[in-house]
């Protein structure tokens, strides 16, 4: 299995840069990363690219040679991609035994949540290399200190989530700057974890551009709320602990934890849930009872309560 990130994200959300600190930390911590730039418009790269899209198409080529704009032309760049999908099949090969990969994509945002060329370009790619990979999708944190803009992003990164369909992580990115885009109207935990948006109604009604919208905007909160899925973390791309605890969330949901365990219950519980006070191997038995007990009707709980109770005195 072959592990790595598809990040994506809105314009100046610092994709490119994320991949940039990214690779560099995992190296530090022994990983052998590949880089592979799938925007076919970034020409100036910070980092060396084991793979660069720029190889196949460019999007300055395309505008020229079809008179499209730069979104269209983007749009074109990825059904192109699509379609030859061989070619970066053939390009990944060599790196699929024991390099860990990092996809950085266009910052053109309908590509990830209306149009199906990128999902359909990662699908095949998961498909026919036997890939593992999370969606890391970053948002500038200067957002967050305007209401609208910061609902706007909520619904890009929950519509992004949906389309996509990969184990996937918010990021309020650039979070070390936040303070200099003035005070936020509430704590940092308000937007990161996303629990009541009701509390901004009041801000965005002082905001006469935004007390327009009011009741759109109020049902657009409540589609969020009523889905539940949107939270952040934050980052720091120049700070490793907040790069290593980013690193951390990643793991866990694609997988790469788990690669070079045992296939035991025991085992891939202790990772999943973190650190706890329970001795499994103490109470082994406890186990057993309680996969059990979820299938045991109402009237035979007091028999297994009695059971439990003679068995945890041992």
């Amino acid at each position: 299995m072959v592990f790595g990130q598809v990040v994506v994200g809105p314009p100046g959300s610092g994709k490119t840069t994320y991949c940039n600190g990214m690779s560099q930390f995992l190296n530090l911590i022994g990983r052998k990363v590949a880089i592979v730039n799938l925007d076919p418009a970034n020409d100036s790269l910070p980092y060396e690219c084991a793979v660069n899209i720029e190889e196949l198409v460019k999007l300055s080529d395309v505008m020229v040679e079809h008179s499209l704009g730069p979104n269209g032309g983007l749009v074109y760049c990825m059904d192109y991609i699509e379609k030859n999908i061989d070619w970066l099949e053939a390009k990944l090969e060599p790196l699929l035994k024991d390099h860990y990969l990092l996809f950085d994509f266009p910052g053109q945002v309908e590509l990830f949540f209306l149009h199906s060329n990128a999902k359909s370009v990662i699908m095949k790619l998961i498909k026919k290399l036997n890939l593992r990979l999370t969606a890391v999708h970053l948002v500038d944190a200067h957002l967050c200190s305007d209401p609208g803009k910061y609902v706007s992003a909520l619904l890009l990164s929950l519509s992004t989530m949906l389309h996509l369909e990969l184990p996937h992580i918010n990021v309020l990115s650039k979070i070390d700057l936040i303070e200099s885009y003035g005070r936020l109207a509430f704590n940092l935990d308000f937007y990161t974890d996303v629990e009541d948006l009701s509390y901004l109604q009041h801000h965005l009604d002082q905001d006469p551009r935004s007390a327009k919208y009011r009741k759109l905007t109020k049902e657009l909160c409540e589609v969020i709320d009523n889905f539940g899925l949107v939270s952040f973390t934050t980052l720091d791309i120049q700070d490793k602990e907040s790069v290593g605890n980013l690193v951390k969330l990643i793991d866990k949901s694609n997988g790469y934890i788990f690669a070079g365990i045992e296939a035991s219950a025991v085992e891939f519980s202790k990772i999943a849930i973190g650190p706890n006070d329970w001795d499994y191997y103490r109470y082994p038995c406890f186990l057993v009872i309680c996969i059990f007990w979820i299938h045991l009707p109402f009237t035979s709980w007091l028999t297994l309560q009695n059971f439990i109770t003679c068995t945890c005195t041992l």
